[in-house]
Order: C-alpha cells, then structure tokens, then sequence
C-alpha cells in the first residue's frame, strides 16, 4: 500500500514538493537502518542516519557534520557520542587547531559505510526497476539539477 493509497484524500496535484522528496528519502533511510541491523551492524537507528549520510562523517569536523544535517552541534554531538559507544567511530584532537575535533571511522564503521554505500546501490537497481531506466535516469538528472542549484543551499 502506497502513502497515496493510506492517504485517499490527497490528490496527486496537492503533494507540495517537500512531502513529494522526504517521503522517499525516509523510506530510503528505514531500509538502510534494518539491512544494517540485519547483517549484524546492531544498534543504528534512524537518527544515526544524520551523521552517516552521503558523503560520510569520515575526517570531518562535528560542526561541518551539524550544518550538513540541519540540526544543532550539540545534537550532532550526541549522536557522535552514540556512535562512538557503538564503535562505528572516534573523535580525536584536530592537528595544530586546539581545540577542535574530527570525527573518524572506526575499522567496524567502514565496514558499515561500504554496507551503506551497497545498499544505495541495490535501492537504486530497484528503483530503475520499478521506475524503468528512462525515467529512473530522467529523476536522477533533475534531482541533480537540484542538488547543484542555489535552490538547495
């Protein structure tokens, strides 16, 4: 069953942009979080998909991570600190920056990214499947077009 379908009282023409974009990207990452957990990479949620997201939280500062995700450093902070307990990464002392941080993967954290990266891949495949190639390509160059526009900055 579709969200459409749950939904019959919205029309095709009423879906605004945002619900039309984030309604899949949710879907995207639920999958990702429960073949994760599946294949043995227990404890990651949801939430934890703010810092792991494209293109990864590998050599990065925690702030640069916050901005990424539209959420606090504090926030960010947290769920660094939850995937630290985890072991899927560090933080250590930034080189010659005081007292600035980076993030790193752990040896178990770049086994859980290089899932991810061939989850997304199998998700695409399927995509291209239900959507046909033409129109799985046509999305892919407008979200594209999208993704380099002042529109989503």
């Amino acid at each position: 069953m579709t969200f459409l379908q749950e939904n019959s009282t919205v029309k095709t023409n009423d879906m605004l942009i945002g619900a039309l974009l984030r309604v899949p990207a949710q879907a995207i990452q639920r999958r990702i979080i429960k073949e994760l957990n599946a294949a043995g990479f227990k404890g990651l949620t949801v939430a934890h998909m703010a810092a792991l997201q494209f293109p990864g939280p590998d050599g990065v500062r925690p702030g640069v991570l916050a901005e990424r995700a539209g959420m606090s450093k504090q926030a960010m902070n947290r769920l660094l600190g939850s995937l630290e307990d985890l072991g899927y990464l560090v933080r250590s002392d930034a080189p010659d920056e005081g007292r600035a941080r980076i993030v790193y993967f752990t040896k178990r954290g770049h086994a859980a990214y290089a899932k991810i990266l061939g989850l997304l891949r199998n998700i695409e495949r399927d995509w291209r499947a239900e959507l046909g190639p033409e129109d799985f390509a046509q999305l892919k160059k407008l979200l594209f077009r999208v993704w380099e526009s002042p529109l989503a900055r």
